[in-house]
């Protein structure tokens, strides 16, 4: 038995949530109803422009953890924060949801600790500026390899690709816990992320992942194609595990040349900010615990309809009463 069923790397940001006017938005020149990237000044205003706030930990791979969490799995998470407000307050709050955070709050690191501000007006609308900050800093000095080791599965975040650090960090990790036993695999993230770092994705998929996440842009961009079934055939070619979600379309797997195709269900979506991370978590819940391709791939479905249905990119109810109604645990 390995210490912890799954362990990720990712973005380390704290969601920031304010209440505001739409008149508060346009003098401060924030674009309505989308997420911006900012610079440190940028951030540093808008931040102390907030008022009243509340915080919550979040990023991408960390919401999925999170999920996971919700379903009662032993998870780490390996990402940055400074030793400041926002860094010790991620640190703390990742650990109180029960997800080891074994990176200490970096001191001295000349970069604040990473933050999204999600201005929220009275329409309900979100309006996002990230300031990326310590968390795209990533190394392999961050990676332990007793962590991955010990972990069942490896899930890494494409975001933290950008930086050939990042990159060296992810196969530090996938090494580890693939020699140890494990499984390693990563979420492709973004189109745009896919699209500056093509080959050297292909080049990861193919040689150090059991698994990969994606949407159908990223799944075309990544292997230059405009026909799904092409992509998917090139990938299931490359990769052991893969598996596309089409935006309320049924999700498509491929495991060693067996494809199943599994109907999401309709939900009117209040926010969709999280869906894919937790038809992640979904998903590397039924990897981690043995379960077949088809019924992962139903956890996954579940888990995300859970998560549109209420704003917050996180679990508000119970996923394992939910798992239990439907037969699952």
């Amino acid at each position: 038995m390995k210490r912890f069923k799954v362990a990720g790397i990712g973005n380390a940001i704290v969601d920031v949530f304010g209440s505001v006017s739409d008149g508060f938005l346009a003098d401060h020149g924030i674009r309505k109803g989308i997420m911006t990237l900012v610079g440190r000044d940028r951030s540093e205003t808008l931040y102390a422009a907030m008022g009243a706030r509340r915080t919550a930990a979040g990023g991408s791979v960390a919401n999925t953890l999170a999920g996971l969490g919700n379903l009662g799995l032993a998870t780490a998470f390996v990402g940055r924060v400074a030793d400041d407000e926002l860094g010790r307050f991620f640190a703390a709050d990742t650990e109180r949801l029960g997800t080891a955070f074994p990176n200490r709050p970096v001191a001295d690191s000349g970069l604040p600790t990473s933050r999204s501000m999600i201005f929220v007006t009275p329409d309900g609308e979100r309006s996002m500026n990230t300031y990326l900050g310590i968390s795209a800093e990533v190394s392999p000095g961050d990676v332990d390899e007793a962590v991955m080791a010990s972990s069942e599965v490896v899930f890494l975040e494409g975001y933290l690709f950008d930086k050939d650090e990042g990159k060296e960090a992810f196969l530090k990790a996938a090494r580890a816990c693939r020699g140890a036993g494990g499984r390693a695999g990563i979420a492709l993230s973004d189109p745009f992320c896919v699209d500056r770092h093509r080959a050297d994705f292909r080049r990861l998929v193919a040689a150090d992942m059991d698994y990969v996440i994606g949407n159908q842009s990223e799944w075309v961009s990544l292997y230059e194609t405009n026909d799904l079934a092409d992509a998917l055939a090139a990938a299931a070619a490359d990769c052991p595990l893969v598996v596309c979600t089409r935006s309320g379309e049924s999700v498509i797997a491929i495991e060693f040349g067996t494809r199943v195709e599994v109907p999401v269900r309709r939900v009117v979506p209040v926010d969709a900010t999280g869906a894919g991370d937790q038809f992640a978590a979904g998903f590397l819940c039924g990897l981690a615990t043995g379960r077949d391709l088809a019924t992962s791939v139903r956890m996954g479905i579940v888990a995300a309809a859970e998560v549109i249905g209420h704003l917050g990119a996180r679990p508000e109810a119970d996923l394992r009463a939910l798992f239990r109604m439907e037969g699952f645990l």
